[in-house]
């Protein structure tokens, strides 16, 4: 998983690299909590870009993201979801509580203002 954080919008951007199934999730959870933690966004976006499959642990970890950013004060939005990804968001409701957004314009803004940090 890639992680970006920009610190003029105070947002933290997760890539998500690889399949979201029930052993990977404990170490997504693991990294995004310690990042969220660390860093205090006041927007968490979580890329699907390159996620090809994805079970239903992914929506609780996804989930499970959600209460703890809104528990800091922030938003979480999702970006780039793949068709078996929106699918899998779509009946599950998570749709319905979490935004989709465009991370691409978001991105070509934030580039214009100051450089990413990859951690």
């Amino acid at each position: 998983m890639e992680v970006k954080y920009y610190s003029k919008p105070k947002l933290l951007v997760f890539k998500i690299t690889e399949e979201i199934d029930e052993c990977k999730v404990k170490e997504i959870r693991r990294r995004a909590d310690y990042e969220i933690e660390r860093f205090m966004p006041k927007r968490v976006i979580f890329d699907f870009d390159r996620v090809v499959f994805m079970d239903s642990s992914g929506i609780g970890m996804v989930i499970g993201r959600y209460k703890q950013v809104a528990m800091l004060g922030g938003k979480m939005e999702l970006a780039n979801l793949t068709e078996n990804v929106r699918k899998i968001f779509e009946m599950s409701g998570v749709l319905k509580l979490i935004p989709e957004v465009n991370l691409q314009e978001e991105y070509f803004e934030l580039t214009q203002d100051e450089e990413e940090k990859v951690i």
